[in-house]
């Protein structure tokens, strides 16, 4: 099995979740590329039926709007029975934006691993660290 990690990271924070989840996927078994979006293609899409993205809360709770809202916009078409992971991290308000965006991908057809999404607050503690490893396990099986 292959999984794929597309993000977008300002401060590391996501980044971080990224590679721990990249981690859970290789404990079982699985191949993983992490690959920031901004060296995406689509094909990183629609090449594997499981896959994660991340972005930071960004503006007014929206995820990453140069690079990681433009990739959406084009996979978003690509979900449809993909498993699917979202995760970022945010360092005010509620997680708003997680919430608006596992709404948009839920409507897509994508079978969401994480119905609420995953989400870290500010630098992701030992806590959220385990959580996304427990993630990758998830999203590898």
């Amino acid at each position: 099995m292959k999984v794929n990690i597309i993000y977008w990271s300002g401060t590391g924070n996501t980044e971080a979740m990224a590679n721990a989840i990249a981690d859970g996927v290789k404990q079982n078994g699985a191949d993983v590329a992490i690959i920031p979006v901004s060296d995406a293609t689509i094909d990183d899409v629609k090449s594997v039926d499981n896959i994660a993205f991340g972005s930071p809360a960004m503006g007014s709770e929206e995820i990453e709007e140069s690079q990681m809202r433009p990739f959406m916009d084009e996979a978003n078409n690509f979900l449809s029975g993909k498993k699917v992971l979202l995760f970022g991290s945010y360092e005010w308000a509620d997680g708003e934006w997680m919430e608006k965006w596992v709404d948009e991908v839920s409507d897509t057809g994508a079978n969401l691993i994480a119905d609420e999404g995953l989400i870290a607050y500010d630098a992701p503690d030992e806590e959220a660290i385990e959580k996304c490893i427990n993630m990758g396990i998830e999203l590898s099986k």
